[in-house]
């Protein structure tokens, strides 16, 4: 506990600090489960979820944060410290524009300080037209197993503002495939998809999403539903099952009202 307050207080400071700087943003995020992929990286619990910005021109920097947890074995609630806590290290470069198509290409670092090889790298590239966007991602060593397993994501992502009500539409389509997904490392489990649709709403400096998140079978293949058979305590661990998540976040400095 005092860890994570240790913690939590180190990123309030560097908040202030960093959104004293024009080029520079902090969006603080509060979501009821982390979800990646359609997998939940929290054992559908809530996490907090900082993200520092740095943007000059089309370049841009950042480093993004949350708590995790991937111990099935462990039970309860899993807060910031050793072992419980992912931090990325993002870069990249845009260019386009809204007359035509926008792009974005760029690389991130997952790292997970306590967690013995679950580093690894991503790379990818986006290209934007209007509300919708696509993007490959690829990695050649997924989820840091040092066996140079590569994994491929694509996405498809729709965003409608509706009209000036505050209100907007998101919609989601994900496949993952690869060396990785194939391998004995990850069960055989193969190729899966993934899912959302909600809506979003604006008040005043706070954004809220509420959507439905779902795979194609990726936890019924696991065989995490069937608790007697695995034997873990947890079996919401990398739980892939369809569920709703709510989240909230504001990006710092707020606009001025004068």
């Amino acid at each position: 506990m005092i860890k994570s307050r240790v913690y939590l207080a180190g990123l309030a400071l560097a908040a202030a600090a960093a959104a004293a700087h024009a080029a520079v943003s902090v969006t603080p995020t509060v979501v009821s489960d982390y979800d990646f992929r359609g997998i939940t990286q929290t054992a559908n619990d809530p996490a907090l979820q900082v993200g520092f910005d740095y943007a000059q021109g089309p370049l841009h920097i950042g480093l993004w944060t949350s708590n995790v947890h991937f111990d099935p074995s462990e039970t309860g609630f899993k807060f910031f410290g050793s072992k419980h806590t992912e931090v990325d290290f993002i870069g990249d470069f845009s260019g386009g524009s809204d007359d035509t198509v926008k792009y974005n290409v760029g690389f991130v670092d997952y790292t997970y300080p306590g967690q013995s090889g679950f580093d690894y790298p991503e790379i990818w590239g986006t290209l934007t037209k209007k509300w919708f966007s696509a993007t490959l991602h690829y990695s050649w060593d997924w989820a840091g197993t040092g066996q140079d397993l590569k994994a491929y994501y694509i996405e498809a992502n729709a965003t409608i503002p509706l009209a000036d009500t505050g209100f907007g539409i998101v919609a989601h389509i994900g496949h993952s495939w690869g060396d990785y997904w194939d391998s004995d490392y990850n069960l055989n489990l193969g190729a899966y998809e993934d899912y959302s649709v909600g809506v979003t709403k604006s008040f005043g400096n706070f954004n809220f999403a509420l959507k439905y998140v779902d795979t194609s079978g990726y936890f019924d293949k696991f065989g995490l539903d069937k608790k007697p058979a695995s034997g873990l305590p947890n079996a919401d661990v990398f739980s892939g099952k369809g569920k709703a998540l709510l989240s909230v976040s504001t990006t710092l400095p707020w606009a001025s009202s004068n």
